[in-house]
């Protein structure tokens, strides 16, 4: 039996990147899971690949009747919702506010946070009377970003600093009835949408970009003791063990870092084991 046996999550931003993953996982652990996103194509294709273990609804997480409707879907279902991930996010191509137009910063601002600190909180609204019946828990998407400057721009640094503070003070207000956590990724290798203020694909819409240039996996590789640019499904199992009840019993307001050791970055050094094999074992071990 999986760590989620007999669960219902209710994953937002799940058609792509961690969110997938997330979903991937959780079905794996046997969650039975709801899976809201704006691309409706990218639902089908979790339709197909998991069949009646998932059910899906293109929502917009920044309107809150759009996450009542969505948990309302999980509770018909599958007859409750025990997991709410506030996972849907937007970056920012890492804008240097020097180089927002005027007249496109305020845009720009509420484009990134409606969906990276709105939404989480119409996320929380609309789904606490369902986690509070079943005693469950709310998680929550962060980022290096959370934590520390230059993982984005200011717009995404700034809302992904807010999001933790929401994470903090959500984890205060409904204790004890619901558990409030999230997982920090680091640089995974991942696409995410940007806002509309900084461009549009042709068909006018906001447009989807790798979140590090054509040669990101040696830069994030360099700068990371771990010397590791992640892939989505590096983070799905901190993201398991705060759900579950059994695992993560204790646990409330506590945020997992998987960001390849970026706390621990030495001032002289990235890292401080490059050489500690050759000097434990010898040369060419």
């Amino acid at each position: 039996m999986g760590w989620l046996e007999g669960e219902v999550a209710l994953i937002t931003g799940g058609g792509s990147g961690i969110g997938r993953a997330i979903v991937d996982r959780y079905v794996h652990e046997g969650a039975r899971v709801v899976v809201t996103d704006v691309d409706a194509e990218l639902l089908a294709q979790i339709r197909k690949d998991h069949g009646e273990a998932v059910s899906t609804l293109v929502s917009d997480a920044r309107y809150i009747e759009a996450n009542k409707e969505a948990v309302a879907h999980a509770v018909a279902a599958f007859g409750k919702l025990d997991i709410f991930v506030a996972n849907a996010g937007m970056g920012d191509m890492f804008t240097e506010l020097v180089d927002i137009a005027d007249e496109k910063v305020a845009d720009a601002y509420t484009q990134v946070f409606d969906i990276n600190v709105k939404a989480v909180i119409l996320g929380a609204k609309a789904a606490l009377p369902e986690l509070v019946r079943t005693k469950g828990a709310f998680i929550v998407t962060l980022s290096n970003s959370s934590f520390y400057p230059d993982g984005g721009g200011v717009m995404y640094i700034a809302s992904k600093h807010a999001a933790l503070g929401i994470v903090r003070q959500l984890g205060h207000e409904f204790a004890p009835w619901v558990r409030v956590n999230a997982v920090a990724p680091g640089g995974t290798k991942t696409n995410i949408r940007i806002p509309d203020a900084y461009g549009k694909d042709e068909e006018g819409n906001a447009i989807r970009a790798h979140s590090h240039p054509s040669n990101a996996d040696s830069e994030v590789e360099r700068v990371t003791p771990l010397r590791r640019h992640s892939d989505p499904e590096d983070h799905t199992a901190a993201f398991v063990l705060v759900a579950s009840r059994t695992q993560g019993p204790a646990m409330t307001g506590t945020v997992i870092k998987s960001d390849a050791g970026l706390g621990v970055r030495g001032l002289r050094r990235v890292r401080g084991g490059d050489d500690l094999r050759t000097r434990l074992l010898g040369p060419g071990a």
